[in-house]
């Protein structure tokens, strides 16, 4: 029995990768073994490897499946089914049948065979599905008939990466996914709606496949520009749209990134957050190409989203304005101004003025309501202005950390 799951496993032509993993490569190894010892020693290491993910091998199958990164679940997201390889999707229907056995296994039926008959006296815990995974093969009687299926939630999802992570960011030269993205709901944010709803509108034209511009996002520090950003993933992830995170440290690599990018379905941000350049800063040079374009045809499905507290995004000096006598550069205010204007290469700024009083009071308010804080409005109001006496100032993020505050020392005073 063994030995033809094996064999089966050795014949996936495609979705190999199902298996390039921790738990993947403990379920080979425990076909591999050719004793009692060593089996009972695998099946260890595929039961820790399976709890430590809290995932039954069903959830297992089914998940890596959908997230698989191969030329079928590659080329679908492009083309329909019918204008792909007749050569290709035999490979897929013969790759899924054989995860479908591997799918009904369980260690019992591994277990039966002459050589390891003794087994079946000892208890193992059975792999059962946890109906986690809600999806349609777990319901199905024959994978290779859903070949569609597994095309439409390409398209949908994607996969690998962009279909388990709805948040990345570039780090060490690669795509890495963020795990616990920034709860934060759009909904949430207020005292800022003009700009709210236009950055709305931007990415909502980006989603349906309309030109959508680049955006600068100005203001004060803690109004809310980041959390703006943030706040769209949570509320349009499910229509495809992706977050990408990019150091300013890292810019001289986008070019690269928006290359990655290019062909998938989905839709990205990418997210600069807290901009500005040094004097002769190569990730001027490099974001300056991607606002301005080059012989490289601009994506219709990136755009790039920054937040900044400066106006002008290139530091400028006094000692950097022409004088007279300056003979090193003969057309030396053109650098000037190419420096003052860069921010006019984003297509949309928005700007973020500084909360007075009575939007300050405001965002209070709506953020005591979200929690439900049992407290006279009078009392909270006054409260929240010595907060921002004694604190950081009249902003979105000191309502917040008050708010955060407050609610700690009711719960704890209860």
């Amino acid at each position: 029995m063994i030995s033809e799951i094996y064999k089966k496993v050795s014949l996936l032509v495609l979705y190999q990768g199902v298996f390039d993993n921790a738990i993947g490569q403990a379920f080979i190894t425990l076909l591999s073994t050719d004793n009692v010892a060593n089996f009972l020693k695998a099946y260890g290491k595929l039961f820790q490897a399976l709890a430590s993910k809290n995932i039954s091998w069903n959830d297992f199958l089914v998940e890596q499946i959908l997230l698989d990164d191969n030329p079928f679940s590659q080329q679908v997201q492009k083309k329909s089914v019918s204008e792909l390889p007749e050569s290709l999707i035999d490979g897929v229907k013969q790759d899924l049948s054989i995860l479908q056995s591997l799918y009904n296994s369980s260690i019992y039926s591994l277990s039966n065979s002459t050589v390891f008959e003794q087994i079946k006296f000892l208890i193992f815990p059975a792999w059962e599905v946890d109906n986690k995974l809600e999806s349609f093969l777990h319901s199905s009687s024959d994978w290779g008939e859903l070949v569609e299926d597994l095309a439409d939630y390409y398209r949908e999802c994607g996969t690998g990466i962009f279909a388990r992570y709805q948040a990345l960011r570039w780090q060490e030269g690669r795509l890495q996914g963020i795990t616990h993205p920034d709860p934060v709901q759009i909904q949430d944010i207020v005292g800022y709606e003009m700009p709210k709803k236009t950055l709305i509108k931007n990415t909502e034209f980006l989603l349906a496949g309309y030109p959508a511009l680049n955006v600068l996002l100005y203001g004060c520090r803690g109004s809310g520009k980041s959390s703006l950003v943030k706040g769209l993933l949570q509320k349009y992830h499910s229509q495809g749209l992706r977050l990408i995170e990019v150091a300013k440290s890292q810019l001289k690599d986008l070019p690269l990134i928006i290359e990655i990018l290019r062909d998938l379905p989905q839709k990205f941000i990418i997210f600069v957050d807290d901009l500005s350049f040094e004097e002769d800063d190569e990730a001027f040079k490099a974001l300056k190409v991607v606002l301005e374009g080059s012989i490289t045809a601009r994506p219709k499905n990136v755009v790039v989203y920054a937040t900044s507290n400066r106006r002008h995004l290139v530091r400028e000096f006094f000692a950097d304005r022409p004088q007279p006598k300056d003979s090193d550069e003969v057309h030396n205010w053109d650098t000037v101004q190419e420096k003052l204007s860069f921010s006019d290469r984003f297509g949309l700024t928005l700007t973020f003025e500084p909360a007075n009083q009575e939007k300050y009071l405001e965002i209070v308010r709506h953020l005591a309501s979200l929690a439900k804080l049992k407290i006279s409005l009078e009392d909270l109001e006054f409260c929240a202005k010595q907060w921002a006496t004694q604190h950081n100032g009249r902003s979105g993020r000191t309502a917040r950390q008050f708010v955060d505050f407050l609610q700690g020392e009711l719960e704890l005073n209860r």
